[in-house]
């Protein structure tokens, strides 16, 4: 039996990030899955597009923004203004929308791809940790509010994984960047985006009832407790 036959899944921002390999691995282990190009809506449009995919037993909350790199005292309101718009109300907004009606049919699964940079901090990108910083600190707590209803909310906290937002082939390819690899990184090599993928199935199957509220860092070593 496939992993993940008969679940109903919606993937948000699924050009970007993580969202074409959980997309690709979700549908050959036999889900039924539906998603999301682009921003999440927000307010009447959320809804409307929420209605149109109907009943969901998995959300996979990806979303991506550049990290808006600069020192803090560089750091431009609205920068920071649109980390957090693309990052942290996208995800309050869509655990708000379909965590309490996983809660009232007593089962549902939350999977939010967030990073690690938060867990260690990195200076010149205060502004990006902050935010994901804020959807790490979200997903704990919404995670053990509804965990009495059956509901599982976890993140995949990341850094070091290829993907087209944060360390596409033509960077990760450079001879400074395999140093930087060498010096930083305890496994010496970035992810592959399948094994993001792999850890997002487990998250969103029934094998992983008794994790709740838990941001599990997946970095090569990179960070290993939260």
């Amino acid at each position: 039996m496939s992993r993940l036959e008969g679940k109903r899944v919606l993937i948000t921002q699924v050009d970007d990030y993580m969202g074409p390999a959980i997309r690709d691995l979700f549908t050959a282990e036999a889900a039924a899955v539906q998603t999301w190009d682009g921003a999440v809506p927000d307010g009447d449009a959320l809804s409307n597009a929420c209605n149109q995919v109907g009943e969901i037993d998995v959300l996979v909350a990806n979303l991506a923004h550049d990290p808006c790199n600069t020192p803090v005292a560089e750091i431009a309101d609205d920068n920071w203004y649109s980390l957090f718009d693309a990052l942290v109300h996208p995800l309050m907004r869509l655990v708000r929308h379909y965590a309490p009606q996983f809660a009232e049919r007593g089962h549902g699964k939350i999977v939010a791809v967030t990073s690690a940079a938060p867990l260690r901090g990195i200076p010149g990108s205060t502004a990006y940790c902050a935010a994901r910083g804020a959807q790490n600190s979200f997903i704990r707590a919404s995670g053990l509010e509804f965990a009495q209803h059956n509901v599982q909310i976890n993140a995949i906290a990341q850094n070091y994984v290829s993907n087209p937002a944060y360390y596409p082939d033509d960077l990760v390819e450079t001879e400074r960047f395999r140093k930087h690899l060498q010096r930083n990184v305890p496994i010496r090599r970035v992810a592959r985006p399948d094994e993001t993928a792999e850890l997002a199935l487990f998250l969103a199957s029934n094998n992983s009832d008794f994790i709740v509220g838990q941001v599990v860092p997946f970095s090569g070593g990179w960070v290993t407790t939260t």
